[in-house]
């Protein structure tokens, strides 16, 4: 019998009226974002009464979710950026370096005075200078310091390759290990590089991975490449080291274990330093913009242990100039009046007020495992944006007046409630892409577009269904009933298959495609709900309040 409970009913509507309420903020769109965009700014930099007012415009009892526009549509930047890996390799073998050293060094009876070459490439190359006879005997105490590595294979692997030319043993990675440490070079820039847009203050960024050393950073807003691009280019590593002396000369000869930097300050001025580090900018937990002396700077703060190593090694060395190095340049030489206990201080140095919170956030965020080069960047203005907004309109509109038109002439009064039930799909799919802040792209609004004009296919399968039954002389009620019944496998089958393609589109694609992927897959969960409940209760409810003898679809 054709009925609905009334649990059922009660259901249906709540749904459509959750998901309308959810759907609304996009209706007052550049009010709600500037709500949100003050609510982020006032919990990272604190209140300002035009951010209060900005949060005062829109009701906090109201949700606030909206539908992000991305970079085709707000305008912003995008970055195509490179990794350099081989700099993790090289840093990876100077800090190797040591142990070699320690355990050939124990060794000196047996092999013999060696000396260090260089360190190149990812590669150390040591020279046995007293007795070449015992390479093999320095290349087996070499290779006691590997450690097990995962192979591509799957099975142990070293993670050092160890190999003699002549009376130089060279030392180098793995494959296995280098694949390791490509793995989680990616991973850790990733992470990097989304502290540091999110500390920026900037909202939706897409940073993706593409390849095996490439990375896409995408910030819609107002953002220039150029501000974007200085932000992440710099490595921002961060260490100390002790000063052996000053010099004017940019080729002075330096010993085995030490660095020539030159100062970031003053030009034609480098420091010779120690090549070890006494602490390093991983051991930071926090650093903020500051004042000294009336110039801008930068606070920082340790961790313990990297508090008690700086405490240690200050209360040891007064009178000492000490060496704060930032991406290969000294940027300040102090000389260590007192032991600095407390695990904090202050970089100094010829900053603005504008480099110098640019540099809290580098160092706060962490510094890149490698070096990051830009390989393409694109500004995309808000007016392309604008334009791109208003052809997605145009698009939805037309589609959706040409499907609304085509119903109605094609099945008269069940038409119309097939396009009611377009429209209510149409609000329940921006309901849910504000639920779970979407981010909306060209191809997003295309996926939309597919939606409108598949949603009515349902409602088609239906009607002509319907039709068959009426021809059958059933009366009007059963060929409801069993139109609905009998379409019902169809427009599961057939939206089933669909789902599957968005979801392995999801799954396998990236940026773009996966914007198409998501409206497209939520439209479809949409439009087989209004299908099958919503138009289905709309003629219940017409049939309960006319009982019409006959019908015509």
């Amino acid at each position: 019998m054709l009925q609905i409970e009334v649990w059922q009913r009660v259901m249906i509507w709540l749904v459509i009226a959750f998901g309308a309420l959810l759907a609304m903020p996009n209706a007052f769109y550049t009010t709600v974002d500037a709500h949100n965009t003050a609510l982020t700014q006032i919990e990272r930099n604190g209140t300002t009464p035009e951010l209060e007012a900005d949060v005062a415009a829109w009701p906090d009892y109201l949700p606030s979710g909206i539908v992000n526009l991305g970079l085709d549509l707000r305008g912003g930047a995008s970055l195509l950026t490179e990794i350099q890996l081989e700099d993790v390799y090289q840093s990876r073998m100077v800090g190797f370096w040591q142990e070699v050293f320690q355990a050939l060094n124990a060794e000196r009876p047996n092999i013999g005075t060696f000396r260090r070459q260089s360190i190149e490439n990812g590669e150390i190359r040591v020279r046995l200078t007293e007795r070449p006879d015992q390479i093999e005997r320095a290349m087996e105490i070499v290779r006691g310091l590997s450690r097990p590595t995962l192979s591509l294979t799957g099975g142990p692997s070293s993670d050092i390759e160890v190999r003699a030319e002549g009376d130089v043993i060279v030392i180098g990675l793995s494959e296995a290990e280098k694949q390791q440490i490509d793995d989680l070079t990616m991973q850790q820039s990733l992470e990097v590089i989304r502290r540091r847009i999110d500390a920026y203050g900037t909202r939706e960024p897409t940073i993706q991975r593409q390849g095996d050393d490439r990375i896409l950073v995408q910030v819609p807003g107002d953002v220039s490449t150029d501000d974007l691009e200085s932000l992440l280019s710099r490595t921002a590593r961060l260490s100390f080291h002790p000063v052996v002396r000053s010099t004017s000369d940019p080729q002075a000869r330096v010993s085995v274990g030490q660095l020539l930097l030159p100062d970031a300050e003053r030009e034609g001025a480098f420091y010779i330093l120690e090549e070890r580090e006494v602490v390093s900018g991983q051991d930071l937990v926090d650093s903020r913009p500051t004042f000294q002396d009336g110039r801008p700077a930068v606070n920082f703060r340790f961790n313990s242990a990297g508090g008690a190593i700086f405490g240690r090694h200050t209360a040891e060395n007064i009178g000492a100039l000490f060496a704060i190095v930032l991406d290969g340049e000294v940027i300040s030489a102090p000389r260590i009046q007192t032991a600095i206990t407390g695990g904090s201080g202050v970089i100094t140095g010829e900053f603005t007020l504008q480099e110098s919170a640019e540099l809290a956030i580098l160092l706060r965020s962490g510094a890149l495992p490698a070096g990051l080069d830009v390989l393409q960047k694109q500004d995309v203005g808000p007016d392309l944006g604008e334009d791109s907004i208003n052809a997605g309109r145009i698009a939805c509109i037309v589609a959706f007046i040409a499907v609304l038109v085509f119903m109605f002439l094609s099945y008269g009064r069940f038409g119309l409630f097939a396009n009611v039930a377009l429209i209510i799909n149409v609000i329940l799919i921006f309901g849910l892409l504000s639920l779970i802040g979407a981010t909306l792209t060209l191809p997003g609004i295309a996926g939309i577009v597919l939606t409108i004009g598949m949603a009515v296919d349902a409602n088609v399968l239906i009607f002509e269904r319907i039709k068959e039954e009426l021809k059958s002389s059933k009366g009007p009620a059963r060929a409801i009933e069993l139109g609905y019944e009998r379409a019902l496998s169809a427009i599961i089958d057939a939206n089933i298959t669909t789902f599957i393609t968005a979801l392995i589109l999801y799954v396998m694609g990236s940026g773009p495609v996966r914007g198409f992927a998501i409206t497209l897959g939520l439209g479809i969960i949409t439009s087989v709900f209004t299908a099958i409940f919503v138009t289905r209760l709309f003629v219940v409810m017409w049939f309960e309040y006319r009982r019409p003898k006959t019908i015509e679809v």
